[in-house]
């Protein structure tokens, strides 16, 4: 007899036809008929993961390249560690599909007639899904199969719509229900017009901005990588002549060797030319950009001057537009462009940094008489050059998590389109090793990770996931034995020299043995402690394997990149 298609079989079908060829997994009792449907689904690979944050942080990367991903995870136990994970995918706009399941009915009526406690609850069954309403834009738990397949679609479609994760659970037994198949047809996003009248008032209030303004610049986010619209984006720089730069978060929604791109506004980590640049522009037309506190002074000091157009947000000055969307606000832009004769401006963007800059003039200045000692401006200078001079930058996709590390790669130029991955918004200490397996299998391109030692020591066991599954990412462990980013916030003088000053215990990190772990968990792995070294791993590193790499990168305890310096002094 042929096996039933299920409420499981429906959803990964419809996973599928969006092109989600990997769900990432945790196993569970209650969730097993959907994992034992997904072990025999073809077209779909089981990626079984260390933890749940490693599963989540892969999914999270995996969407933002992919444009959608799913993560597997247990009832409770499983969901409740996932969930810093989900929330910084919420934060930062990253579509990912959360699947669980819950006690069946039989154990909800027995729980009720003897007061059974059911392992992984808390006591409230829809505690979960309560939970998870927080950080996703839509949350369902399946009590029965009636009506399953609009309940799933509508909570895909909610996924696309907004770039934003959403939650389904079913009661333990209903994943392994009977199904209607869906129709051939895959889903699309709701796509959200605008009010005609306030999208008209909007645009000729910006019009006013930018046709007084002397130095307009364009302020680019993730919202428009996120949302498909970046070709737009292209096409509105390239009608007005206007220069572009990017928030870390948005670091590459375009591909960065374009004329026009100025380099990325980090605040006070950025390159000069770009500080100077938004310090003396009359009008930023910001576009898909989540503020967050690293643009205080920006909001502080341009408010009146910017032009704000989000998913959620449409401000020109003092002006607010309820109804107005972000991609008819670009489009209308571009059709008022194409009708000034003054347009396109020819205003012609800084000369890019030539090597060895930005790096060298933002090297420690302790260690600027010893160029052998790697400092982190120092990994990036030769690190860079190394992926430029063998034509790799089309064919990597880097991932960091908050670190000193992740404002220094920032200066970086010459980047392709949705290659940088970070928890720039979210800013979350660990998040660029988990990220790695997700963001090669969404990718196809080969991760480049660069990790603080912290960050690495909180998810050391992806590494094991990226060996599982053959995958060649690459590591780089930036080995201080401090949580450095956090010191610099909590005294930054504790970076000078001299025994009298000290980093805080609490900011002191064990010493790890990094070769013995890559082998324990079956990678290859290097040393370097001098800038020759690390050149000659880099060489090594071009030919491709079917093994992930760590590379422990040792530097200086007392190493403060002038990026992190700017920051910490604010």
């Amino acid at each position: 007899m042929a096996k039933p298609f299920t409420v499981a079989d429906y959803l990964l079908t419809r996973l599928k036809q969006l092109e989600v060829t990997e769900v990432f997994q945790i196993p569970g009792d209650y969730v097993k008929h959907f994992t034992q449907a997904l072990e025999h689904f073809k077209g779909i690979e089981t990626i079984g993961t260390s933890n749940e944050l490693d599963a989540s942080y892969a999914a999270d990367a995996y969407g933002r390249t992919r444009g959608l991903s799913a993560v597997s995870l247990q009832y409770g136990v499983s969901t409740y560690s996932a969930l810093n994970a989900i929330a910084g995918a919420y934060v930062e706009r990253s579509p990912i599909v959360v699947i669980s399941a819950t006690p069946g009915a039989d154990a909800r009526q027995i729980g009720s007639m003897y007061n059974v406690l059911y392992h992984h609850s808390t006591g409230n069954l829809n505690a979960d899904q309560e939970i998870f309403e927080k950080v996703t834009v839509a949350a369902e738990t399946l009590s029965t199969s009636v009506d399953a397949p609009r309940k799933i679609d509508d909570l895909l479609i909610a996924a696309l719509t907004h770039q934003r994760p959403v939650y389904i659970a079913c009661y333990k037994e209903v994943w392994n229900d009977p199904c209607p198949r869906p129709p051939k047809k895959k889903l699309k996003p709701i796509i959200p017009k605008s009010e005609r009248a306030a999208l008209k008032n909007a645009v000729n209030q910006a019009w006013t901005q930018i046709t007084n303004a002397t130095s307009p610049v364009i302020f680019a986010g993730v919202e428009i990588l996120r949302h498909g619209l970046s070709d737009l984006l292209q096409e509105l720089i390239d009608v007005s002549g206007i220069l572009y730069t990017t928030t870390s978060l948005g670091k590459t929604v375009l591909d960065e060797k374009g004329e026009k791109f100025v380099g990325t506004y980090s605040d006070a980590a950025s390159i000069p030319a770009v500080t100077k640049l938004i310090q003396e522009s009359d009008c930023i037309i910001s576009l898909g950009t989540i503020i967050t506190d690293d643009y205080l002074w920006l909001v502080e000091n341009k408010f009146s001057d910017m032009i704000l157009s989000t998913t959620e947000e449409m401000r020109a000055g003092y002006f607010t537009y309820e109804g107005v969307t972000l991609k008819d606000f670009i489009k209308m832009l571009i059709k008022r462009f194409k009708k000034d004769e003054n347009y396109p401006l020819s205003i012609k963007a800084p000369a890019q940094p030539t090597y060895p800059e930005p790096w060298l003039s933002n090297t420690d200045p302790k260690y600027k008489e010893h160029p052998e000692v790697i400092t982190y401006n120092r990994f990036f200078e030769h690190s860079m050059k190394f992926l430029k001079d063998h034509k790799l930058l089309d064919d990597i996709v880097m991932t960091y998590g908050v670190s000193s590390a992740m404002y220094v790669a920032t200066n970086a130029y010459g980047l392709s389109k949705n290659s940088y991955i970070s928890s720039a918004a979210w800013q979350c200490i660990g998040f660029e090793t988990g990220a790695a397996s997700g963001a090669q299998l969404g990718s196809g391109k080969r991760a480049w990770t660069i990790a603080g030692d912290g960050g690495f020591m909180m998810i050391a066991q992806s590494l094991s996931t990226l060996a599982r599954f053959k995958l060649d990412a690459v590591i780089f462990v930036m080995s201080n034995k401090v949580y450095a980013i956090e010191q610099v916030f909590v005294d930054i003088t504790s970076f000078e020299a001299g025994p009298e000053h000290t980093f805080d215990a609490f900011d002191i990190l064990p010493t790890w043995d990094y070769t013995a772990l890559a082998t324990a968990f079956g990678a290859d792995s290097y040393r370097v402690e001098t800038v020759t070294e690390l050149n000659d791993v880099l060489k090594k590193l071009k030919k491709r394997s079917d093994r992930p790499t760590l590379v422990e990168v040792v530097i200086p305890e007392k190493n403060l990149p002038q990026q992190m310096y700017r920051i910490g002094i604010e």
